[in-house]
């Protein structure tokens, strides 16, 4: 006897009655609920309706009423007395049984739920357990006012869909109903127990129809059976097949099964042997109609005659209420020495009958599995016969599961292997569909926000999506173009799938009704192309990533639940992929962000070169890679590139403070060997203060540093393990300077040296990081030719070079990022410079300052006569007194004027602010207030202290 206990369950009335007058009630009802209101109403389905159609034509006698009434028949006994009214319909929502745990209560109830017939389809009766069960395909309450009909306010009900356990496809539903103030929880378990033991008594009927058929093929009774019968003939006649070979032969044969018709098929084994494979329709005892296959093997020896067994007892059925299982199979079906009624009577090829000799009973001296040497009229002594033995048997129904069971695995495996190959969002996607057409679908739609494909994670990704890729099996089909921006209503599948997280299936869009509300324009040309859709949502790690539909056109039949299992395995596998890419991309995009803004924003105004530059990423992370232009005393200019060991966020970090010492030794005129020394002790001390490094150098970097003078058109280089610069000369000859190697920054202790070479004026020269020619698919020589070629055209622009040497030389799909310094060389017109040499004697400082006034004169700048003059006087004043001769003064009329004085004394003037009481100190200090810049730089002699003025207002 059933117990009841009664709940106070929220029922929401005022919610149905607010949506009922098309107000939104989203916040008061389940979402399952919610979308069955809208499709009922979309229907034009009314809540007082209480017609439903009613079928005479169901099966009274079908596998599902076979397997259900027992079940119900214990329900029944165990709500004997309650309200309880139990319901299994098929899968159009048609009622095949009732039983009520009161007689009574049928008597009360309207007639639509007397007897079975009615159908309780959603399209038809709304909201409602076993409608709903089917739309939602999975357990589902429904209580009190959930219902969308009148008539069903005061009751609940629980019902879960029953699936055949071979095929997975849903063969209909079990309902338990009660009045609502009846609700408990335990009825969950039951409904679920009560559907398993169904789809149990499912298998048993499968199992023995299986069994039928082997005991019809074999001709003989139970005590006469092999074995069970997969796989039979393959390994007994030929031991010595791989498993590779095998597959293939069980592979075909299900597809044979699936095809329902008597044929003769020739296999070709990897090993290059043919094997023939032949297919017998038949029927058994009990009318169950299948097909056998068997597998001739030419040549093949056989083995003794296998031991007789009996088959295996039907499966007891575990009861959910403890009832003792019927025999799955009828004893009728195996009669000893009686060959079924339809059994094949000749074999197609040899005309004899299967597993006889010409003239013998039906097993031959060797039994089930040969085929006998009477089976040949070739007397000859040599001959060897076929060797037949059989594979499988089944239904093509059940056949064509397996095969497409076998064909899901395959994709899947497939999948694993095609689907994230990059690190790219749309790549995916693409992959995706295309794993997906024509195999599962004819066509297939994924949609992404804008902020997945930058990377990022969207705020509203329903409300944000954008058709990503449209594939298909031809291209008139009317979807959203590409790019276009993609709204789904409350109802559309999509929407629901993103609401729900799970996929959603409609098998028929012509009845969708929540999907033909949304465009009836658009979907009304939709429906001439495709009649079924999946939608799935792209989920990965709780963040949604947009939703993939896939659609069916010329496939007749619908999608199943299988499809949308795979489906949703596939787009769940495809996620985590795409969602890898969406962070690799949000990362490397901040790291690239990063990177360039560490790089030069902008090139410095100088006359000394005229220089074009590139920095290209790699593909799949971003490094060190650097460069850098700096303008240096005396209309010379220094030309960096470098690279950090490694990638990643930590190699752009250090990039950029290698980069800034870098500067900051450069602008303090070091010549290049000891800009490099330097860089080596700050790579050193950056090893060290690392945490990561516990003693052992992490970090590792290379460098060239160059300084051209145009005044003498001379360069001055130094590199730290890092590849030669090329110079390509005005007639076009390109060559890679011979510079001494160097150390790679970081080892410490170790000297560098330096090259001085004479560039000729329009030169070129190329300055890269060794991601430009170091690539694994080619060897470095190719590439140094090909950069050979591509510079070969002195008539270009610094900017065309670069371009031409990206094209020609760079990696289409660079492992390395890379850096590219091109700059080409001007010199300083010998008008503009003016130089006097000069003892060490100050009665001589007033004869330089009256010939730099004509000098200046000559030059147009008279206005800068007086700062000129002062400047010299202080300049050479302080050589000839702090330092030793001869001095040299020089003048050099660039965008500014800059005033040099040499000497040959090491000593270096230091800014000071004198007191009151100094006699001294102030020369610098009013040098420093009439320049612009000033400083001390040291040459192989001496030393040259320079101040620069501007023209601005000259």
């Amino acid at each position: 006897m059933w117990t009841w206990r009664a709940t106070d369950g929220t029922v929401p009335a005022s919610s149905r009655e607010r949506f009922l007058q098309g107000e939104p009630v989203e916040g008061g009802v389940r979402k399952s609920i919610l979308n069955s209101w809208q499709r009922s109403r979309s229907l034009g389905l009314s809540p007082d309706q209480s017609d439903l159609p009613f079928r005479e034509d169901f099966d009274r006698d079908g596998r599902l009423v076979r397997a259900s009434g027992p079940v119900l028949d214990r329900l029944q006994s165990r709500f004997a007395g309650s309200e309880m009214n139990i319901s299994v319909a098929d899968a159009t929502g048609t009622v095949l049984l009732r039983r009520f745990g009161e007689a009574s209560l049928a008597r009360s109830l309207p007639a639509i739920q007397r007897v079975p017939g009615f159908v309780f389809a959603e399209q038809f009766a709304a909201t409602n357990g076993i409608g709903l069960a089917l739309a939602e395909r999975q357990l589902i309450r429904v209580h009190g006012a959930e219902h969308f009909a009148e008539r069903s306010q005061g009751s609940a009900c629980r019902a879960i869909p029953v699936r055949d356990p071979l095929s997975g496809h849903i063969e209909g539903v079990l309902c338990l109903g009660y009045p609502r103030s009846a609700e408990d929880p335990a009825l969950v378990t039951v409904i679920r127990k009560a559907a398993e033991a169904i789809e149990r008594r499912l298998l048993e009927q499968s199992s023995a129809r299986e069994r039928a058929l082997l005991g019809a093929y074999l001709g003989t009774g139970a005590d006469a059976a092999v074995g069970l019968h997969h796989g039979v003939g393959v390994d007994e006649l030929a031991r010595e097949l791989r498993p590779r070979d095998r597959a293939i032969l069980l592979e075909k044969a299900t597809e044979l099964i699936s095809r329902a018709q008597r044929a003769a098929v020739d296999v070709s084994l990897p090993d290059g042997r043919r094997v023939t494979l032949v297919s017998r329709p038949m029927t058994s005892a009990s009318g169950v109609e299948g097909i056998a296959i068997e597998v001739l093997l030419p040549g093949v020896l056989l083995p003794g005659p296998p031991p007789r067994q009996a088959l295996p007892a039907p499966r007891q059925v575990d009861e959910l209420l403890g009832s003792p299982a019927e025999p799955a199979v009828a004893p009728s079906e195996y009669v000893p020495g009686a060959p079924a009624p339809g059994h094949p009577s000749a074999d197609p090829l040899s005309g004899h009958l299967p597993g006889t000799a010409s003239g013998q009973g039906p097993t031959g001296d060797q039994g089930v599995m040969t085929a006998g040497a009477a089976d040949s009229t070739d007397d000859h002594p040599d001959f060897q016969p076929p060797a037949r033995g059989l594979v499988l048997v089944g239904e093509p129904q059940v056949g064509k599961y397996a095969l497409a069971a076998r064909r899901r695995l395959e994709l899947l495996s497939e999948a694993s292997a095609r689907i994230g190959t990059t690190l790219d969002v749309r790549r995916t996607a693409q992959e995706l569909a295309e794993m997906t057409v024509p195999r599962l679908a004819d066509f297939a739609t994924i949609d992404l926000p804008e902020a997945v494909l930058r990377g990022e994670e969207s705020a509203d990704p329903s409300g944000d999506l954008r058709r990503t890729v449209v594939h298909g099996i031809r291209d008139d089909v009317p979807f959203s173009p590409v790019g276009k921006r993609v709204d789904f209503g409350p109802t559309a599948p999509q929407l629901r799938c993103l609401t729900s997280g799970q996929a959603v299936l409609e098998p028929d869009l012509k009845t969708a009704a929540g999907w033909l509300t949304e465009d009836p324009e658009h979907t009304e040309q939709l429906l001439t192309h495709v009649h079924s859709l999946i939608a799935v949502p792209l989920l990965a790690r709780g963040v949604v990533l947009g939703v993939a539909s896939f659609y069916r056109s010329q496939d007749p039949a619908p999608f199943g639940d299988d499809d949308r299992a795979l489906a949703h395995e596939l787009a769940t596998r495809a996620a985590l992929s795409m969602d890898n890419a969406r962070r690799f991309t949000r990362e490397r995009t901040m790291v690239l962000a990063l990177q360039r803004s560490l790089l030069p924003q902008g090139l410095p105004d100088q006359e000394a070169v005229e220089v074009a530059h590139r920095y290209l990423p790699a593909e799949s992370d971003v490094g060190g890679d650097w460069y850098d232009v700096i303008p240096l005393s005396g209309t010379r200019i220094g030309l960096f590139v470098g690279d950090v060991v490694g990638h990643g966020l930590h190699s752009a970090a250090t990039m950029g403070r290698l980069r800034t010492a870098a500067r900051s030794f450069a602008e303090l005129d070091f010549p290049p060997d000891e800009v490099l020394t330097h860089l080596d002790n700050v790579v050193g001390r950056l090893d060290r203060e690392d945490p990561a490094a516990d003693g052992v150098g992490i970090i590792g970097a290379t460098c060239l540093y160059a300084i051209y003078d145009p005044t003498s058109q001379q360069c001055v280089m130094a590199r730290a393990g890092h590849p030669p610069p090329a110079l390509v000369r005005p007639d076009g000859t390109v060559s890679f300077l011979d510079l001494p190697a160097g150390p790679p920054l970081g080892l410490g202790g170790l000297p560098f040296e330096t090259a001085e070479i004479h560039i000729p004026e329009h030169s070129q020269l190329v300055l890269y990081t060794d991601g430009l020619i170091e690539d694994r698919h080619r060897d470095i020589d190719v590439s140094l030719d090909r950069l050979r070629g591509a510079l070969a055209h002195p008539e270009r622009t610094p900017e065309e070079t670069c371009e031409a040497v990206l094209d020609l030389v760079a990696p289409s799909r660079p492992d390395d990022d890379l850096a590219l310094l091109v700059a080409r060389t001007h010199a300083l017109d010998p008008h503009r410079i003016a130089d006097w040499d000069l003892p060490a004697d100050p009665a001589l400082v007033s004869d330089v300052r009256a010939a730099a006034v004509r000098q200046l004169a000559d030059w147009g700048l008279d206005e800068a006569a007086f700062v000129t003059e002062l400047l010299l006087s202080e300049l050479i004043t302080n050589a000839i007194r702090h330092g030793a001769g001869p001095v040299r003064v020089r003048l050099l009329h660039g965008p500014t004027l800059i005033c040099e004085v040499y000497d040959t004394s090491n000593t270096a003037p230091h800014l000071r602010r004198a007191a009151a009481t100094d006699e001294g100190g102030r020369g610098l200090f009013l040098v420093a207030q009439l320049a612009q810049s000033w400083g001390t730089r040291y040459t192989p002699e001496g030393k040259v202290i320079w101040a620069e003025c501007g023209l601005d207002g000259v």
